[in-house]
């Protein structure tokens, strides 16, 4: 039926929409009933979210060891108030080497070490420019690099582990004043030696190669050897580690010394030696330990020339 307006016209009444789905207004979200089609679950955005926490994670995992561990490796730079922070690590020798005292190519020095780690040496030094050495050194050669403030790994070929060969290496290859190279006869697989250091290790993995390393290499401090106050780590401060040209080829270095030490090799106390007068160096002065031992009396420097 239809309704009638105030004038008596008929109206048509509107369609009734009861029970009737109405057309769905633009913008409008669809209502979903119960029992119904829900919405579709994202799985690759959870996905790719799942990858990125996976990754953070594991990046977390592999940098938070390194910064803890450089953390502590930097505990043991050297400073004026610690000189020398290797007094900390277990197991270095200590002992206090006077400089300059230069030996001919064809000389031999009676080494009190082995590895020796100061003393009289070759004119010329083995570069140290990062280099890692396939064959054995002349230790006369690798003394004087060491008096240069570098810090040389040795390891006996025949006992060290594999895997401990390349962990060194990636410490030496391409750093300043760090040379690597076989030690055939040691007594231990590793031994690393600074001017006046030492330190004999089992494992690449041990925490005190980069201890040591931290501590010596170019340590310019004094203060550092009982009864020698004015006596800097290493003593040519500033000197070169780059090759002699002419006189050494690290690709073709001088061949190393073997067999027993000859009559007339040279002594520690630097007899025979000739004095490096163009290093501004001390004059020869037998070694003094810094075990129990006589101090050393203070040496006079000798002028540079």
């Amino acid at each position: 039926m239809a309704d009638a307006d105030k004038k008596g016209n008929k109206i048509p009444k509107k369609p009734s929409t009861a029970g009737k789905s109405g057309k769905k207004k633009a913008g409008q979200v669809p209502v979903v009933k119960a029992g119904g089609v829900g919405r579709q679950i994202p799985w690759m955005t959870i996905g790719a979210v799942v990858v990125i926490i996976a990754l953070v994670g594991g990046l977390a995992a592999y940098l938070v060891p390194k910064y803890l561990d450089q953390r502590e490796v930097a505990k043991f730079t050297p400073s004026s108030s610690n000189p020398d922070p290797s007094d900390k690590i277990d197991g270095v020798t200590k002992i206090y080497y006077p400089a300059g005292q230069h030996v001919q190519p064809t000389q031999r020095v009676a080494y009190d070490q082995s590895p020796p780690f100061g003393g009289p040496h070759d004119a010329v030094w083995a570069a140290c420019t990062g280099i890692v050495y396939p064959n054995q050194l002349r230790t006369e050669n690798a003394v004087h690099a060491l008096e240069h403030g570098a810090v040389w790994i040795a390891y006996n070929p025949d006992t060290i582990a594999p895997g401990d060969l390349d962990i060194l290496q990636d410490k030496v290859e391409g750093e300043s004043y760090m040379l690597m190279s076989p030690y055939p006869g040691l007594d231990t697989p590793i031994s690393l030696q600074s001017w006046g250091h030492q330190l004999k290790l089992d494992s690449a993995g041990d925490e005190r190669v980069d201890q040591f390393i931290e501590a010596l290499r170019q340590n310019s401090n004094s203060g550092v050897y009982p009864g020698q106050p004015d006596a800097t780590a290493y003593p040519e401060i500033g000197a070169s580690c780059a090759a002699t040209p002419g006189a050494f080829d690290p690709n073709n270095p001088p061949p190393a010394d073997v067999g027993p030490i000859p009559a007339d090799a040279i002594p520690m106390d630097g007899t025979g030696t000739t004095p490096a007068t163009e290093e501004g160096l001390v004059a020869p002065e037998q070694p003094m330990t810094t075990a129990p031992a006589t101090p050393a009396q203070p040496v006079p420097a000798t002028p540079a020339g």
